[in-house]
């Protein structure tokens, strides 16, 4: 819905399209989960070589669900041989500090974690970043937690575990990740894949009641459109000339009346 505002002229928008300094790009590779062996062994080497490997699952732990960040922090732990960390939602936040602050210094090899590594984590020297499940999580999720690597100078690679097959929606998202490193990119597309939502309500997500235009497609004219009602409304703030009186007439017939 923000991307939504933005394009409609509701917001100021000031573009930063470029990367911080130093920043390597991301390997980007999806892989089903039935070489989970083959991922192991490629996060075993990593740590060989002195670096280090965030692990993210989607839930902290389900009975009947192998890809918990519980069961799994028990499973790397006993299969790599080395400290192996676990952070997730439910730990008090104390304990979460700790955890980071071992990955960190390097006390532990591995972060097991569910996303909330998802901002706010810098650790130069993790180059793998796992995310399990990685069909169940949204375009931006994904986007931000790749964004945990490729902070040092070393190659990096961001592994997408997925259970196949996948739906269509969730394919698009992953070839997505893995074509562009683009944030803006990115964007527009969980922007075209979800919808924008209610531009005055409360969904933030979703299909909208526009009639005419498509916000993903017509961004441009949307512009050109959003300074001429901004200079028209400068002029004729009352909309009480031909023109306005005319577009009083446009929106009462176009817009949907949210508030009744």
């Amino acid at each position: 819905r923000t991307l939504a505002q933005a394009v409609n002229g509701d917001l100021d928008v000031s573009i930063l399209d470029e990367k911080p300094a130093g920043r390597k790009p991301v390997e980007t590779r999806a892989i089903p989960d039935t070489r989970m062996d083959d991922v192991v062994d490629a996060v075993g080497r990593a740590i060989a070589r002195g670096e280090r490997v965030f692990w993210v699952c989607p839930k902290v732990d389900v009975d009947d669900d192998d890809s918990t960040a519980v069961g799994r922090h028990a499973m790397l732990s006993k299969q790599l041989n080395v400290p192996v960390g676990l952070v997730h939602g439910r730990l008090k936040p104390a304990e979460k500090d700790a955890a980071l602050e071992d990955f960190r210094t390097g006390a532990t090899r591995v972060l097991v974690a569910t996303t909330v590594i998802e901002v706010g984590v810098d650790v130069p020297e993790a180059t793998i970043m796992v995310i399990e499940r990685a069909e169940g999580f949204g375009l931006a999720q994904l986007h931000q937690l790749r964004g945990r690597v490729g902070r040092g100078n070393k190659p990096s690679y961001c592994l997408l575990l997925f259970r196949p097959p996948l739906g269509d929606m969730a394919r698009e998202r992953i070839e997505t990740l893995r074509r562009t490193d683009d944030g803006f990119e990115i964007a527009e597309a969980d922007f075209r894949l979800r919808g924008p939502g209610d531009i005055l309500g409360l969904r933030q997500a979703g299909a909208t009641d526009y009639r005419v235009i498509n916000l993903a497609e017509d961004a441009p004219l949307l512009a050109i459109a959003s300074k001429d009602a901004e200079a028209l409304v400068n002029e004729d703030p009352e909309l009480e000339s031909v023109r306005g009186k005319a577009l009083r007439l446009v929106r009462e017939l176009m817009v949907p009346r949210v508030l009744s």
